[in-house]
């Protein structure tokens, strides 16, 4: 039985949101003029080129850099929110709160969504008009998004658990996120690899977000969406049990 969500929850929920969007221009703006950067860089480089599944490299190359852009920002907004808590102290004060772990990690996580998708419609906004994009199934693409977002805002909040210092995240975010957004066949199709690296690259979850992702806008992919679908259900129940478990025993948040 899911448990209830309280005024505190929405509290919550709200401050986090605020928080970023208090800084859009940073938080929101910033990874949307990225993404256009590396949509400029690599399609100015390979387009006419290379064609994937049938589509144009730089259609191709898009949904990547969206999904791309809402899965780091979601695991920045929570990470960085509970690692300036911790830092600063102020995390108590929501800790005395009538809160219950459930709650504390919805807010988070749902936070961590909702900015993720605004950065993704962000750079969807903009770089569409570089390429003609078919939006074959939009509900595959709303799905994937919002599970994609889910899965590193739990990761955020696992992270913004553990780390203790800015640099220790800076380490999680460098050795473990930006490999697995950037192998996860953003900028390329598995199907172009050794077989050793595709094999490889099955390992990783971002992948299939990515895939399945893309399958929304072409209706082609490197593996059925359904597939990515489990695994990507998988990696959330996971993260979502392990976020939990940290939170109801207070790991390093408690001292």
């Amino acid at each position: 039985m899911m448990p209830r969500l309280h005024g505190a929850f929405f509290t919550l929920f709200y401050k986090e949101v605020l928080r970023f969007w208090k800084v859009a221009s940073q938080t929101v703006g910033a990874p949307v003029m990225t993404a256009v950067l590396y949509l400029l860089i690599f399609s100015h480089a390979l387009e006419g080129h290379v064609q994937i599944h049938g589509v144009s490299y730089t259609a191709f190359l898009i949904p990547g850099l969206v999904m791309m852009s809402v899965l780091q920002n979601a695991f920045a907004n929570s990470s960085s929110s509970l690692i300036q808590s911790k830092v600063t102290g102020n995390i108590v004060f929501t800790l005395l709160a009538p809160i219950s772990h459930h709650e504390f990690y919805a807010a988070y996580v749902l936070a961590a969504i909702v900015r993720g998708l605004m950065v993704g419609v962000g750079v969807l906004a903009v770089t569409m008009w570089f390429a003609p994009l078919q939006f074959i199934y939009p509900l595959w693409i709303l799905l994937f998004a919002i599970l994609g977002g889910g899965i590193l805002g739990s990761l955020g909040v696992i992270a913004g658990i553990w780390a203790e210092k800015f640099d220790q995240l800076a380490a999680f975010q460098n050795f473990l996120i930006m490999p697995l957004t950037f192998l996860s066949g953003v900028f390329y199709s598995i199907a172009s690899l050794p077989a050793f690296w595709q094999h490889v690259s099955h390992w990783n979850p971002v992948f299939y977000m990515i895939d399945g992702f893309r399958h929304g806008f072409f209706g082609v992919s490197d593996v059925s969406p359904w597939i990515s679908l489990a695994v990507g259900g998988g990696c959330f129940s996971a993260l979502a049990v392990l976020s939990l478990n940290l939170l109801s025993r207070g790991y390093k948040l408690r001292t």
